[in-house]
């Protein structure tokens, strides 16, 4: 089993920040490419409402700015050392867009964190983690953090 490519999907949450280690370990010790992705989840469509002040286009293009700002620090951080790394900001729904990225650059593997929520939490929030274990046709290894 070859790994060439391994995915590591990020919010950029302490169990994501947790993962991430175990994603880059692989990564070296496969001497994978290894590519990093954030989803800014889809903003609620505002423009129906009265928003003084604020266009929507103008927030919504301030928020890609921002997580791409965030993206590229957590690369710089944690990549110096590693330069077969790709790095992805974009919007969407997020299972959805990582599991068409990881298809798009032929991923052997996607790496996750997870925050195991349980109870009225999960069921009121989901779980990213688990709709990809769920949907990918790619195999997923997801990282719990221990509390």
């Amino acid at each position: 089993m070859s790994f060439e490519t391994v995915m590591f999907a990020t919010d950029f949450s302490e169990s994501s920040d947790h993962a991430f280690q175990y994603a880059l370990t692989l990564a070296k010790q496969f001497d994978s490419r290894l590519a990093l992705i954030h989803v800014i989840n889809e903003p609620v469509d505002l423009r129906g409402f009265y928003v003084p002040h604020i266009s929507f286009d103008k927030l919504e293009e301030e928020i890609e700015q921002g997580a791409q700002k965030v993206m590229d620090k957590f690369c710089r951080t944690h990549l110096s050392d590693y330069d077969k790394h790709d790095c992805y900001v974009v919007p969407g729904i997020p299972y959805e867009e990582i599991i068409k990225k990881a298809e798009e650059i032929d991923a052997k593997l996607i790496v996750m964190g997870t925050h195991g929520r349980t109870g009225f939490d999960h069921v009121l929030f989901g779980s990213t983690a688990e709709k990809v274990v769920r949907k990918s046709p790619i195999p997923v290894m997801t990282i719990r953090i221990q509390e």
